[in-house]
């Protein structure tokens, strides 16, 4: 049985997707890519895709009865135009997460779109399956996968979420996308980890985003400094896309940025309990990061912060509650030389990797 193709798009358009297309249930050809990238522990902390690897890359693993792979994008809102107000101490949060959260407004509508096919055996993921959804975005004609190693949609660049469909009915033959990144290597230049290893290579160990969002406990003092301002993900490399200079800005009322997600106050993270964390970031892809993650990058962004009052705000979060960002609090007090206040902070400090920090930031600056 087909799908009939043109209503299913405008089921897709009329449900907020942006862009849909499809390709037949085949193995991906980034399949051996994938393979060694694992190999080579590239994934980082994310080792649940270690997990059946050859699952994500043939998606009849996954489907049996598997025929086509739906693939649907919609843009979220795009970076802030202005500058960061310098009011207070503030952080910069990766633009698709200045929003409500995208599983829970692609999801339901996935899943409608799911219904209207009338195939009762459809699989709808949107970045919870094991799918490689770029590479499956790509085959399906939506876009190609850029050198910054995100999906790049014609005329609406690459601030765009994907959600995937596994179904038992054909569609028709994919589109062709002929476009791609000629010379351009902007987003490398612009990558200040060294993330990007090369064109399509990403090393998720040394990425900003895995960083603040993946990483949990303790950072290594190396990549501190690398988080610059972020305390959420990471925009660089998109930012620097020429195929984004005019992308359009989502059409989804509830992509659109929320006042405290846009250049949130340092000072407001480190302060947030239990509560008020699940609170502000129900709704919030932000969630995912845990209170004590974002309080983390919170300290470390305030420690590479030339703020006036950056050393002022990390000291009333010296008793922070939880040790881990006490520590990173410590050393982020040690950056900006704050001597008097790491003594104190000694003084009354009981966990000991909380104290080989404080030790660590006061020998820097003997």
């Amino acid at each position: 049985m087909h799908v009939d193709w043109d209503a299913l798009c405008a089921e897709a358009h009329a449900l907020g997707f942006d862009a849909i297309g499809a390709a037949p249930a085949e193995p991906s050809r980034y399949g051996t890519q994938f393979r060694t990238w694992l190999a080579l522990g590239r994934n980082g902390p994310m080792t649940w895709l270690e997990r059946d690897p050859e699952r994500r890359i043939d998606p009849r693993l996954v489907h049996p009865t598997a025929r086509s792979v739906i693939v649907v994008a919609m843009r979220h809102d795009l970076p802030p135009a202005g500058p960061m107000p310098e009011d207070v101490p503030r952080g910069r949060i990766a633009s698709y997460a200045v929003g409500e959260d995208y599983h829970e407004i692609m999801t339901p509508r996935l899943r409608a779109l799911a219904e209207h096919i009338g195939d009762p055996l459809a699989r709808a993921y949107v970045d919870t399956g094991p799918v490689l959804e770029r590479s499956a975005a790509e085959a399906a004609g939506l876009g190609w996968i850029g050198r910054n190693c995100n999906l790049i949609v014609p005329g609406q660049g690459s601030f765009t979420f994907l959600g995937v469909m596994l179904s038992s009915l054909e569609t028709p033959a994919p589109r062709q996308v002929t476009i791609s990144c000629g010379r351009c290597t902007a987003c490398l230049a612009a990558c200040p980890t060294g993330a990007l290893t090369g064109p399509n290579q990403m090393d998720a160990r040394r990425c900003i985003s895995t960083l603040t969002i993946e990483t949990r406990g303790m950072l290594a003092e190396t990549d501190r400094p690398l988080l610059a301002d972020w305390v959420y993900g990471c925009d660089l490399c998109q930012e620097a896309c020429p195929w984004n200079r005019k992308a359009a800005g989502t059409r989804e009322p509830a992509m659109k940025a929320l006042a405290d997600r846009l250049y949130p106050s340092l000072d407001e993270l480190l302060a947030l309990d239990a509560a008020a964390f699940s609170s502000r970031f129900r709704r919030s892809a932000i969630k995912r990061t845990k209170r004590e993650g974002l309080a983390r990058n919170a300290a470390v962004v305030l420690g590479n912060s030339a703020h006036k009052d950056a050393a002022a705000v990390l000291e009333q979060h010296q008793a922070h509650d939880l040790p881990v960002v006490r520590a990173h609090v410590a050393w982020a007090l040690g950056r900006h030389r704050a001597g008097g206040v790491l003594r104190r902070m000694r003084s009354r400090e009981q966990d000991a990797g909380v104290t080989a920090e404080i030790d660590k930031a006061l020998l820097g600056i003997r």
